[in-house]
């Protein structure tokens, strides 16, 4: 059995079908890419799985629990935790307040006592933790929003892990970088599918192609065709909708 399965999901925006009876899975350990042109229906996807959108119709199943009718914050109890496209970090504390506080919410900590956060080693060996997870352990005393936007990302998906996941949503980790950053990320993300099983939200080919083991390709809210990179460089239809000529060769 998946690990996560999303079946039939459908969403309406008055006469707009945005998701059209939409399936698709991701196994243990998968890192399953969701791809798309513009108006595919991504974002209302990944929307509808995390819980800020609600269901006209289907099911979402996450390791054997009802997902459909939770709240976001339930499915994060869950398991499921998510990245967005625009990064969401305190950007006017320390990476290492930053880190503190994503685990000490996802422990059950009182914050009634802020001020006594950082003496508590259990949560200061989870901050620490993750910072060493994700690279930023060279950083922990420099503000968030001081950070370029290649760090600034990896604190964004360390504060994600902090809830443990079992299942991770990464929408568009690599919009706005450079190569160099991009490089960065993409060996993050193949590092962190020892942590949980993903579900990739990207433009850039490149690095799905490099990741993925399974590619999903939606166009007017339905799923296209799913398969591995090869499947997919290869689908005539794919090429026509969203890869271009340029993929052929």
């Amino acid at each position: 059995m998946s690990l996560f399965q999303a079946q039939g999901l459908v969403k309406r925006f008055g006469g707009l079908v945005a998701t059209d009876n939409v399936s698709i899975a991701v196994e243990p350990g998968e890192i399953h890419a969701l791809i798309g042109p513009n108006g595919a229906g991504k974002s209302t996807l990944v929307n509808l799985i995390s819980g800020l959108l609600p269901l006209d119709a289907g099911r979402l199943e996450l390791d054997g629990v009802d997902l459909t009718a939770l709240p976001p914050h339930q499915r994060v109890r869950a398991g499921l935790s998510r990245c967005f496209q625009v990064t969401s970090v305190f950007k006017g504390d320390s990476v290492r307040s930053n880190l503190l506080l994503a685990a000490q919410a996802h422990a059950g900590s009182s914050f009634r006592f802020l001020s006594r956060r950082a003496g508590e080693q259990t949560l200061m060996e989870t901050a620490l933790g993750l910072a060493e997870k994700v690279g930023l352990s060279d950083v922990l005393d420099r503000t968030a929003g001081t950070l370029p936007h290649g760090v600034q990302r990896k604190l964004d998906v360390a504060l994600a892990l902090a809830a443990r996941p079992k299942l991770l949503l990464l929408d568009e980790p690599m919009a706005g970088m450079g190569p160099e950053d991009s490089l960065q990320m993409v060996a993050l993300i193949e590092k962190l599918r020892a942590e949980a099983a993903i579900l990739l939200i990207e433009h850039d080919m490149d690095a799905v192609f490099q990741l993925a083991d399974r590619i999903s390709v939606l166009v007017y809210g339905k799923v296209l065709t799913s398969g591995d990179a090869e499947h997919v460089k290869g689908h005539p239809e794919v090429q026509a909708v969203y890869l271009g000529t340029e993929a052929t060769a």
